[in-house]
């Protein structure tokens, strides 16, 4: 394992002075009275409270690096030179016809009513932080071209500067959750949908009625946390006016802002910020099965849960109950995850790795299968990047996993592309950019090939949706690789046996067959001279 230095982190824009550190404390092993910084013990003695959160904040996203004993990439993927499964009816397996282009990547999930994808991801939950609502346009709209779901998260309503409220304390107009929906269904074409996440804030702000009532949305997802913290949402603001705002709403906002000290604070510039907390939910199956009946009721076709890196027991119970309410999607997020704004060392030190997580769902969803109890379409979330990790997710989630949520690869490039427009005009292209050309045609591949899809339409769709189109296709293209090498022509057809594992610590956890045992049954019988069926 890496040496982590808990006193010192790019996140928290700090580091340590001295090149030897202790282990457990992460302090320099020497310290030297006089020291300059920038350890967070020394900003902690001046900013205090400012210094558990990542930032610079609505700049930066920030992911967990505590490297975890066991993950995927102890796992690798099998290749086979015979075989081909998942092809169309009809078509005769060989090498004119098993080629990777031919590999289907659509997925889908739903209990009754199914949502079809054509790559088998979508976005983590993109709600109230500022970076989500100031590249809104380039993540709804990529993802609608792209074919996949996105997650609008929670609390983007009670923290609309325009809300209006009735005498009741619920919603009746929210115009960035109006902006929000109507952006991606602009360029909606069939493929994935647009659900919004809600806490226990926007269900007292009548959340799910408006969105019923104004936008007739079909899908909502109710929140139980994520992998990055185990508390409520979190975001900043830096208007004393603001934050009173916020707290008449409802929420939690610290420091207090009514307080005349903290105003005092502010006006003198010590404090910069206020942070707008959310509440903490408190799960019962009762209350569960009540409120998913009441939104049943209200209109929606599905409901999805999300759920964070919790104890082995909230995992059950999620499981269980999402089995028994009939819910669409269940998304299980694994630690550390990635967000705008959480706390840093919550995001280090608190809750159950991704990889533990998924091999304990199998497990779970296994044991209520045994009694015959049908389970939820399964999405695992929590630092996911790439087509191998996709495949490795959906093969050791067989058969229950159908796809991957995630966060901040998928919001990478969004803001990749939207800056290369900003330095195409102000003729600022950085040489990682500029090597490629000087245009948006010479610089983004897919360009082209949106154009001729969209026709005229293509000058409305921002060079970031174009980024995560181009992201997309990366993802889909990889994972049709990866599948035609292991015979995989459809993602139904991928087994757990298509995985091996490199540690026995990956087996003895994943269940997933330790590489030198996974096959050796069949390989003794060729060496034995008996005939192996592909």
């Amino acid at each position: 394992m890496n040496l982590q230095r808990p006193n010192g982190n790019d996140a928290t824009r700090t580091f340590n002075r001295s090149k030897s550190v202790v282990p457990g404390s992460g302090l320099c092993s020497r310290c030297v009275d006089g020291c300059r910084g920038n350890c967070e013990a020394f900003k902690a003695s001046f900013r205090g409270r400012e210094v558990i959160y990542p930032g610079p904040f609505g700049d930066v996203t920030a992911g967990g690096d505590k490297d975890y004993p066991v993950d995927y990439s102890h796992l690798n993927i099998q290749g086979y030179a015979v075989g081909a499964q998942g092809l169309p009816a009809g078509v005769v397996a060989g090498p004119d016809t098993a080629t990777f282009p031919a590999v289907s990547t659509e997925t889908e999930y739903g209990w009754d009513i199914k949502v079809k994808m054509r790559v088998p991801i979508f976005t983590g939950a993109l709600g109230s932080t500022e970076i989500a609502r100031k590249n809104w346009e380039h993540f709804a709209i990529g993802a609608a071209i792209s074919g996949v779901t996105i997650v609008c998260g929670e609390n983007v309503c009670g923290i609309d500067p325009a809300l209006e409220l009735d005498s009741n304390g619920k919603v009746v107009k929210a115009p960035d959750m109006d902006r929000r929906l109507e952006l991606y269904k602009r360029f909606h074409d069939g493929y994935g949908e647009i659900l919004v996440q809600m806490n226990v804030e926007d269900t007292r702000l009548g959340v799910a009625e408006y969105l019923r009532k104004k936008h007739n949305l079909e899908t909502i997802e109710l929140k139980w946390g994520q992998g990055a913290k185990c508390i409520g949402g979190e975001i900043k603001v830096g208007s004393l006016e603001r934050a009173q705002e916020l707290k008449k709403r409802g929420y939690i906002v610290t420091p207090d802002p009514t307080v005349h000290a903290n105003q005092e604070a502010f006006k003198d510039g010590a404090i910069k910020e206020f942070e707008r907390h959310s509440r903490l939910g408190f799960v019962t199956e009762e209350a569960f099965m009540a409120e998913v009946k009441r939104l049943r009721d209200m209109g929606y076709k599905r409901i999805t849960l999300k759920t964070g890196a919790y104890s082995m027991k909230e995992l059950a119970m999620a499981i269980r109950y999402s089995s028994i309410a009939k819910i669409d999607l269940l998304t299980i997020d694994g630690a550390p995850g990635g967000t705008g704004m959480s706390p840093w060392r919550m995001m280090e030190e608190w809750g159950i790795p991704t990889f533990y997580i998924q091999a304990l769902t199998n497990e779970f969803c296994g044991k209520l299968k045994a009694k015959g109890m049908r389970i939820p379409d399964i999405a695992i979330a929590g630092g996911f990047s790439s087509e191998d990790h996709v495949f490795k997710v959906l093969a050791m989630g067989v058969p229950y996993t159908k796809a991957v949520c995630m966060g901040r690869a998928l919001m990478i490039p969004g803001m990749v592309g939207k800056n290369i427009g900003s330095w195409i005009k102000e003729n600022k292209l950085p040489p990682t950019v500029s090597e490629f050309g000087k245009t948006t045609k010479e610089i983004f591949v897919c360009y082209e090939e949106l154009a001729d899809k969209y026709g005229k339409d293509i000058e409305n769709i921002p060079l970031g949706a174009i980024g995560i189109y181009s992201f997309s296709q990366k993802i889909k293209v990889g994972l049709q690789q990866l599948m035609a090498g292991s015979r995989n022509f459809n993602l139904s057809t991928i087994s757990r046996n298509d995985l091996m594992s490199l540690t026995e610590d990956a087996a003895k956890i994943s269940g997933i067959p330790y590489v030198m045992d996974a096959y050796r049954k069949e390989a003794e019988a060729i060496l034995d001279g008996k005939e192996v069926v592909a």
